[in-house]
């Protein structure tokens, strides 16, 4: 952040969530990738001067890093820098951007084990139960 604003003055405002007091921890995703952020989630808003409305994007620390290498390199000098260069990180980072086989093969694979998972507990849980019914009688 503080090589791009060397370079060109203050292009992009970002804003941390911070606070002194203890909130409910709330998941928030990632705008590009779509990734869970657990922690510190990056609020990148567009500067004045671009056409209405002005934007925001919640990115996690992936996303936000290859955000400003992009627009370290970007040729564009307008105001709409920031929508370009999140325009060119999401085509390569977007999950849907590019069906593949393994990636359908690991969302199925995270399926198989959530419900082997889930399963598994059910059945300790029910055994807890029927195994404390018996013994009451």
């Amino acid at each position: 952040m503080k090589e791009a604003m060397r370079r060109s003055g203050s292009v992009v405002a970002v804003h941390g969530e911070s606070s002194r007091r203890q909130k409910r921890r709330v998941v928030t995703h990632c705008s590009i990738c779509n990734g869970r952020i657990w922690f510190h989630p990056l609020r990148v808003i567009e500067p004045e001067g671009v056409p209405e409305p002005r934007l925001t994007w919640s990115l996690c620390k992936p996303c936000y890093r290859a955000l400003l290498n992009e627009m370290r390199v970007s040729p564009v000098r307008s105001p709409l820098r920031l929508r370009v260069a999140v325009g060119i990180v999401a085509s390569e980072r977007w999950p849907q951007a590019y069906t593949t086989r393994v990636r359908t093969y690991i969302a199925d694979r995270r399926l198989t084990v959530f419900i082997a998972v889930g399963l598994i507990v059910i059945m300790i849980v029910h055994l807890a139960i029927l195994v404390s019914i018996a013994a009451l009688h």
